[in-house]
């Protein structure tokens, strides 16, 4: 194997994984090790990579060439099984950072933030280094740090409660909210609670979004009550109303009451619908602009980095109120088409005023088909009196469209089957 003997591992993380011909396989999302006896150093026994569609799978470092800055290479040959932990494993990044370890022959208690792996003569890869920083975890203070040999200090063994989550955070800090909602899918509930728990409201609503309804209640439900009422806040109307929707009723009710009341009025309004129709697939908030609104203005709008691509794609032009449900529905402006207009000309120029919009108990099957028919990545959704009640976009339709478990089920065919 190529590169350097020593690597530590917080900078794997994200890391482009390779084949022999240049194409990238994936990206590192965590290193798997196995604890051994006394103070032998833990023994590496793969990489865990994220490939197509999120799926995560076991690398073993057998099948690993070459570990390099910015970089690491594989053979080629990997089974695209979808990874799933044993009793005996353990996620280096996810499990052992933030862990509160004591050097032995101080007696010096510190918190660790990376460690490190190399590889002996015997072309093992083992966990040999461990950095630790002194100081306390609940506030934050950083002391003196230190590298050490894994038999140097001692705590990996035991189960520690309440442990950390912020030097896992820092080495998770770039990915999309949908990546790090996979990640938390796969750990243990211990740790997505304490992970849950270090994010902040509104990353936390993100990752609840991408998240399986099962996790999300788990999650929300290890929060006190009214945290859970502020990130439920930070979430997009309709998917909070998706998550409320699975509360007991007591406990939705109370978190409704705790929100704001703007916010808890959209959500109570989608609660109203049908979960598989189009008012209960919208969403209460997209871009709405008046009639004098210019396409300068509808342009400033969507650079907004929260919205979705497909409600980026598309503007709502009404009478007031501009908020949900609005005066009357003038027409749509799409994004692509305004694009070709001088910032200065009035949106109202460019609409597409000939969709006639859905109705909120439209099927979910009349949804698809009408965003087929018209080649639509959103699409209004009209009351009775041409008021609009929000927008459906193709991401929730096919959210509903798929199978409970796509997030989980396994799809894809194996290339090797070469076990670990």
């Amino acid at each position: 194997m190529s590169g350097p003997t020593r690597v530590y591992v917080a900078r794997l993380a994200g890391l482009p994984v390779y084949d022999p011909n240049g194409d990238q396989v994936g990206k590192v999302r965590d290193v798997v090790a196995m604890l051994r006896q006394g103070t032998q150093p833990p023994r590496i026994l793969g990489l865990v990579v994220e490939v197509f569609a999120r799926r995560r799978i076991f690398v073993p470092m057998t099948r690993v060439t070459s570990v390099d800055v910015g970089h690491v290479i594989t053979t080629g040959l990997v089974n695209m099984r979808r990874f799933e932990q044993r009793t005996t494993e353990i996620l280096v990044l996810a499990e052992m950072l933030d862990r509160t370890v004591t050097v032995r022959e101080t007696g010096t208690v510190g918190v660790v933030f990376d460690m490190a792996m190399e590889q002996w003569r015997t072309k093992d890869w083992v966990l040999s280094k461990v950095a630790v920083r002194e100081g306390s975890k609940r506030f934050r203070r950083r002391g003196q740090s230190y590298v050490l040999d894994w038999a140097e200090v001692t705590g990996f063994a035991q189960v520690e409660e309440g442990q950390g989550a912020t030097h896992i955070l820092a080495a998770f800090d770039s990915m999309r909210a949908a990546d790090l909602a996979a990640v938390l899918h796969d750990l243990s509930p211990k740790r997505r609670k304490e992970i849950a728990a270090a994010l902040n409201d509104e990353r936390l609503a993100d990752v609840l979004e991408e998240l399986p309804e099962d996790d999300q209640v788990e999650i929300l439900a290890g929060l006190d009550t009214e945290r859970a009422a502020d990130v439920l806040e930070e979430m997009s109307p309709d998917d909070a109303a998706d998550l409320i929707a699975e509360l007991p009723t007591e406990t939705a009710e109370a978190l409704l009451t705790l929100m704001e009341p703007d916010e808890a009025e959209d959500v109570r309004r989608l609660l109203t619908y049908e979960e598989r129709t189009a008012g209960g697939l919208m969403t209460s908030e997209p871009v709405i602009l008046p009639v004098d609104a210019t396409v300068a203005d509808a342009l400033a709008h969507v650079r907004n980095a929260e919205l979705s691509p497909a409600l980026a794609a598309m503007i709502y032009v009404c009478r007031p109120p501009l908020e949900t449900p609005t005066g009357r529905f003038i027409g749509v402006g799409h994004i692509q088409r305004l694009l070709r207009e001088p910032p200065s000309e009035l949106v109202s120029a460019a609409l597409d005023t000939d969709l006639d919009g859905l109705r909120p108990d439209d099927s979910l099957t009349a949804v698809s088909k009408y965003l087929a028919t018209y080649n639509l990545v959103a699409a209004p959704v009209l009351d009775d009196e041409g008021r609009l009640l929000g927008a459906v976009t193709v991401d929730d339709v096919l959210d509903h469209l798929l199978p409970d478990d796509w997030r989980e089920s396994d799809q894809t065919q194996e290339v090797d089957h070469d076990g670990s």
